[in-house]
């Protein structure tokens, strides 16, 4: 009966640590909070149609969380204590007519503060004509790949964090 209650008392601990671990997961040292969704500057370029149908402004922020296992996406607001990673799409090049209309480039903007301080920022830039079969991809499927490389880009930074970064084309 003592080993029995032992066992239920030490299941209880681990499922209320559980809990509690996972409620607090976004601001646990070493994690990295992001937007799900990240804001367009307004003077990014990026046309209203670009903004609806290519989807960068969450494409950006998956990528990065299946690049870095750190990132832990959040619907906002952003936490005020641990890390936390600001991002702006700063410029956007996307005419229509996939890769027949040239190359298609984008910029992000990012901020990383720890506990309130700033401790590191970049540009990343890339640019991508659609890469093989690229005549074949349109608008957003050639943006879409900046929006890829950008994210390694920054998972990448995210490992040795400095200030004003110049990433991938930038």
């Amino acid at each position: 009966m003592r080993e029995r209650f032992g066992r239920l008392l030490l299941f209880a601990a681990a499922g209320a640590w559980l809990l509690l671990a996972s409620a607090a997961g976004a601001e646990s040292p070493g994690n990295v909070q992001v937007l799900r969704s990240i804001p367009f500057a307004a003077e990014s370029g990026a046309s209203q149609k670009v903004q609806d149908e290519c989807r960068l402004q969450t494409k950006v922020p998956e990528f990065l969380s299946s690049y870095s296992k750190s990132v832990v996406l959040v619907d906002g607001p952003l936490g005020r204590t641990g890390r936390v990673l600001k991002l702006t799409i700063t410029q956007v090049n996307a005419p229509g007519g996939g890769a027949w209309s040239g190359s298609k480039s984008m910029s992000v903007r990012g901020t990383l503060t720890e506990n309130g301080k700033e401790i590191g920022s970049f540009i990343a830039t890339r640019y991508s004509g659609g890469g093989v079969f690229g005549g074949y991809k349109g608008t957003c499927g050639i943006v879409g790949r900046c929006a890829k490389a950008i994210a390694k880009d920054i998972a990448g930074w995210l490992e040795n964090p400095a200030k004003d970064s110049r990433l991938g084309n930038a």
